[in-house]
């Protein structure tokens, strides 16, 4: 356990940082999982929409940090070429 006071502050700023993030991975996973619904549903135009607001959601966890760059770079890549397949 943490002694001095300053170890003790960061402790407790850690758990609060550690729910944040949480709640930002899964919003990353969920804008994911939209656009994959919307593939499964075969409408090319209402899916490229919803990517598009996805595209927003994972760029941003993307430039905080919650998730390396790469990562999202393939994610969006992953969903662009589904998006194209459909057809």
């Amino acid at each position: 356990m943490a002694n001095s006071a300053q170890a003790r502050k960061r402790a407790r700023q850690s758990v609060k940082q550690r729910a944040h993030n949480a709640s930002l991975r899964t919003a990353f996973r969920t804008a994911v999982k939209k656009v994959l619904k919307a593939v499964e549903a075969g409408d090319k135009a209402a899916a490229q929409a919803v990517y598009q607001e996805s595209v927003k959601v994972i760029d941003r966890i993307a430039d905080k940090g919650i998730y390396h760059k790469n990562k999202a770079a393939r994610h969006k890549s992953r969903l662009s070429a589904k998006i194209k397949a459909l057809a």
